[in-house]
C-alpha cells in the first residue's frame, strides 16, 4: 500500500519501511501526517476526504541532518555594493512505519521440500540444459520492389 503525503510544502509518495528527508520537524520519537493527500492499494485508489482523514500515517524520527550550504551573494555594479550571506537547511530523517488499511506483514511459511538421492538430481539438471524445441530455418526475406522510374517534362509541356 502507498499514500500521498504531505510535509513542509512538498508531497511524498511513500510505502511502508521509506525512509524519507522532510524540512525539520521539532519532535522526537514518533511523529504522525495526518494530511494524506491520496491513499491507494493493489489498484484501487481512495480520494475520498473523510476517508483519508481517519488513515493518518505514522513514521518514526531518524534523525536530522543538514543539507548542502548555499551561496547568497548581491551586486550592484559600479556602486560599490557587495553582500554576502549562506543558508543552510536543516532536514528531519523520518521512516515510515505504518499506513492504516495496509496489510500487515505475514511470517512467510517456510515448507521443507523433501530430500532426493544426489542421482535424482543430477539427471534433472541434464535434461533442463537440453533445449526443449529445435531452431526453425529463418523464413526468406521478400525481394524489394524498384521505384517507378520518373517521367522526364520539359518546362512547357504542364501548362
Amino acid at each position: 500500500m502507498y499514500a500521498v503525503i504531505k510535509t513542509g510544502g512538498r508531497q511524498a509518495k511513500v510505502q511502508e519501511g521509506d525512509v524519507l528527508q522532510v524540512e525539520r520537524m521539532r519532535v522526537a520519537g514518533d511523529v504522525t501526517f495526518e494530511s494524506v493527500l491520496i491513499a491507494g492499494d493493489d489498484g484501487t485508489v481512495i480520494t475520498d476526504r473523510d476517508a483519508l482523514a481517519t488513515m493518518p500515517v505514522k513514521g518514526k524520527v531518524l534523525g536530522e541532518i543538514r543539507g548542502k550550504k548555499v551561496d547568497v551573494f548581491h551586486y550592484r555594479n559600479k556602486s560599490g555594493y557587495r553582500k554576502s550571506a549562506g543558508h543552510r537547511q536543516t532536514y528531519t530523517t523520518v521512516e515510515i512505519t505504518e499506513i492504516p488499511g495496509a496489510p500487515k506483514k505475514k511470517a512467510a511459511a517456510k515448507k521443507k521440500a523433501a530430500a532426493k538421492p544426489a542421482g535424482e538430481k543430477k539427471a534433472a539438471a541434464k535434461k533442463a540444459d537440453k533445449p526443449a524445441t529445435a531452431k526453425k530455418p529463418a523464413a526468406e526475406k521478400p525481394t524489394a520492389k524498384k521505384p517507378a522510374a520518373k517521367k522526364e517534362t520539359t518546362k512547357g509541356e504542364d501548362e
